[in-house]
């Protein structure tokens, strides 16, 4: 009876002292990044030009196929889209003051959409007189769908409307590198944006 007791004392220690699972906390994704390198936009048709990071992919926008200048940049490695649409001013029967304006208004709510979720939204003017390119960037603080949307124009032809999306559940927390790494890339397109 002792042997017994002694055995069952040294197995008890034995398999008892095994260190306790403790279960971890939900981890995210290592994101692999590309190296940055621009191009120009190629599409000699488009009334528009900007430079898009090699990585991006441009598709036509399937949504809108009555739209030839409605395009689609994007990443499908990291989910990321930049959806671009564009207006011809001119060719507007109204006044080109009125839709213009109502062009800049449906923007400004459109971005404004995202204050539901949104912590914050802020506004920043962009002007570049040498291209005769101006316009608002919108940048959307927290977890809303679109982190930064954007119009350029001229005032008198040309309307550029812009929108990045990230097309995974908002959470700030595991997107914020991705915002991070692709909202240069959106600035980038904005600075060099020329009317063709």
């Amino acid at each position: 009876m002792r042997q017994i007791t002694i055995l069952l004392t040294f197995l008890f220690f034995v398999v008892g002292c095994k260190e306790k699972y403790t279960p971890k906390p939900h981890a995210f994704f290592r994101i692999d990044f590309p190296d940055k390198e621009y191009h120009n936009l190629s599409e000699n048709d488009f009334p528009y030009n900007f430079e898009i990071p090699n990585y991006a992919v441009i598709q036509p926008d399937k949504r809108n196929p009555n739209q030839p200048f409605w395009i689609n940049i994007t990443v499908p490695k990291n989910h990321a889209e930049i959806h671009i649409s564009y207006y011809d001013i001119s060719e507007n029967k109204q006044s080109k003051r009125v839709f213009l304006s109502k062009l800049m208004e449906d923007t400004r709510s459109l971005a404004y959409k995202h204050s539901i979720k949104a912590d914050a939204i802020e506004e920043q003017i962009f002007m570049n007189p040498e291209k005769n390119v101006f316009g608002t960037i919108y940048r959307i603080k927290g977890n809303a769908a679109s982190p930064l949307q954007f119009f350029l124009t001229d005032s008198t032809n040309n309307f550029l409307r812009g929108a990045f999306y990230i097309r995974e559940v908002p959470n700030i927390d595991s997107l914020q590198p991705v915002i991070d790494f692709f909202e240069p890339d959106v600035i980038r397109l904005i600075e060099t944006t020329t009317w063709n």
